[in-house]
């Protein structure tokens, strides 16, 4: 309708003021006043000498003669508040009714191809609580990203190889005693990451004794034998070392197979998956083009650099004195890759806040170097996530282990769910998979309905809470809506054309049109936030006429099927809103 009111206003303005205008300002309309859409006259002012109410008047005249569905309007000051007529939401949530996935836009083969990497984690050590909150937010934009039009690849890049890799494989060398996940019991991430830490408790002995020997602090650290030992071994690896490279792939095999127990578990997954071992060659060649092309240049040692100072930024290093590439150059050469291999038109990286400026200096590299699709390149930059106890500290093994908080979200809902007493009838799996659907549940809710930047405390006992802007507190409203849909006995393919609308059902329908703008900028600003507080919006909107209007004891049948049917596709957008954030809505609750 905004879409339909700007382009009468612009011919309106044309017609009457010869004025080209190039768009029109829209605004919700305050709770104090009667309307639906509301349009600022003031940006006129600037072409047209006039009083902005008489304006305003004229204009809002010309929609009521000229737009059907425009029932009337008021202006205040320099804002007309447009009335829509009844007739106009009954006709669009028939048509909400009519539309299968209604609010998402199909990618056709001229959509652009996305990639969105996440979680990218090291093989040294398990999933923690940061994470989660990468994993979910990536995820989570992937989805967003599909459902507003594009075609979508997951991906992650898995950090296989380096210095803290084999910290892991020489401390099982040296302590294992050949254990295994099977002799253990534990899952492949935790054995390896047991061993990260034993690591640095060795480490941290040597470096004491070497202090008590006289070395400083810094040479106990470089002098320590254990991580020469792993320095030693890190060269092995890189020549190709077959007893090393064996033990290298046994480790990472058992961590490949734990992380996916913690993917499934959270219910993300990902079309493709690079390693750095096969990655961290790439860009060295790109390295001699920048030269050609005159973008870098190299320093007297041999070393190669860009000066970024013009742009803000500084001098940044691309390749070492002695030819090994540096992180940058790896970037450099993964992303060219991965066009070459989807030829995708932008990426998307979900990676924490603390690497702002490598992205900001990654994506300036590629467009100097006049890849067009660079222009498309965004970091999902995300803030911290904290719990009432601190920091967390993986050398130090005080991390919060994924598997361990899914595992304490599912116990939590469970221990409230038994507290409300609301079970009866459930068998065991029934209600197990039922803890789990509110625990992971109030788990993602929590962390995706903020702001990806801002850095969250995350409260695992506020999370489960059935009321406020929580997850659990959504899914019982669907559970809810659901069982009113098993009690009511009604056609869903009829359609009511004439209904006289109470101000909760308009407004209700009123939510539900804007599910599919709330997508477009929830995909725009990769921002799943926007989704989780637009469902949160919707499902206030229906409890309040859920108490306030009858549903299956409504006084005619027309009024019983168009409130049954109204609660019906507010679940199925709760439903769709919550898929877009890999969260599950339970049947019953």
């Amino acid at each position: 309708m905004q879409a339909v009111i700007e382009n009468q206003v612009k011919q309106f303005v044309k017609e009457k003021f010869d004025v080209q205008i190039e768009n029109v300002e829209f605004q919700a309309t305050r709770k104090e006043f009667e309307g639906d859409v509301t349009m600022v006259v003031f940006p006129l002012l600037k072409h047209i000498k006039t009083n902005p109410v008489v304006l305003g008047n004229e204009i809002g005249q010309n929609l009521v003669e000229n737009i059907v569905g425009i029932e009337r309007f008021n202006v205040v000051s320099g804002f007309l508040n447009i009335v829509l007529s009844q007739d106009y939401f009954v006709k669009k949530f028939n048509e909400i009714q009519d539309t299968t996935n209604f609010g998402f836009e199909h990618p056709t083969e001229v959509s652009p191809t996305l990639m969105v990497e996440y979680s990218s984690p090291n093989t040294n050590k398990p999933l923690h609580l940061g994470h989660i909150r990468n994993n979910l937010l990536g995820y989570a934009v992937a989805e967003i990203l599909g459902a507003s039009g594009n075609h979508v690849v997951k991906t992650q890049i898995i950090n296989d190889r380096g210095i803290h890799i084999c910290k892991s494989m020489l401390a099982w060398q040296k302590f294992g005693k050949g254990e295994t996940t099977e002799t253990t019991g534990l899952k492949g991430d935790k054995l390896v990451g047991n061993y990260y830490v034993k690591f640095d408790q060795e480490y941290k002995k040597e470096i004491e004794t070497l202090v008590a020997q006289g070395k400083t602090q810094e040479e106990a650290k470089k002098e320590a034998p254990s991580l020469l030992e792993a320095q030693n071994m890190l060269k092995k690896w890189e020549s190709g070392d077959e007893e090393v490279v064996a033990l290298w792939k046994k480790m990472n095999a058992w961590v490949y197979e734990g992380f996916e127990k913690t993917y499934k578990e959270l219910g993300v997954d990902f079309d493709k998956n690079y390693y750095e071992s096969d990655t961290y060659l790439l860009g060295k060649d790109i390295v001699q083009e920048g030269l050609d092309k005159g973008v870098f240049y190299k320093k007297e040692d041999g070393s190669v650099w860009i000066d970024l100072t013009d742009e803000g930024l500084d001098e940044k290093l691309v390749l070492r004195a002695d030819g090994t590439a540096v992180y940058m150059t790896q970037d450099i050469g993964t992303a060219i890759q991965r066009v070459k291999d989807y030829n995708i038109d932008g990426m998307v990286y979900t990676v924490g806040n603390e690497q702002d400026y490598h992205f900001k200096v990654l994506f300036l590299i590629l467009k100097k170097l006049g890849y067009s699709w660079a222009n498309n390149l965004y970091h999902l930059s995300y803030g911290m996530v904290d719990l009432p106890s601190g920091k967390m500290k993986s050398r130090e093994g005080t991390v919060v282990d994924a598997d361990d908080l899914m595992q304490e979200m599912t116990q939590t809902a469970k221990n409230i769910s038994e507290e409300l007493g609301k079970l009866d009838g459930y068998t065991e799996a029934e209600k197990d998979e039922l803890y789990k659907t509110i625990g992971l549940g109030a788990l993602k809710y929590y962390i995706l309905k903020v702001d990806p930047r801002k850095r969250i405390l995350f409260n695992p006992e506020e999370s489960v809470d059935f009321q406020g802007n929580t997850g659990p507190f959504i899914q019982y409203t669907y559970a809810r809506i659901q069982s009113i849909l098993r009690k009511a006995n009604i056609n869903f393919d009829q359609r009511i054309e004439n209904f006289a609308l109470s101000e909760k059902e308009t407004a209700v329908i009123k939510q539900l049109l804007q599910y599919p703008e709330v997508i477009q900028q929830a995909a725009a600003q990769h921002s799943p936030a926007l989704i989780a507080n637009y469902i949160y919006d919707l499902v206030k909107e229906f409890n309040s006429f859920y108490q306030n209007i009858p549903i299956l004891a409504a006084d005619t049948e027309n009024e019983i099927i168009f409130r049954v049917q109204l609660s019906n596709e507010v679940a199925k957008v709760i439903k769709s809103g919550f898929g877009l954030l890999g969260i599950g809505v339970p049947e019953r609750m």
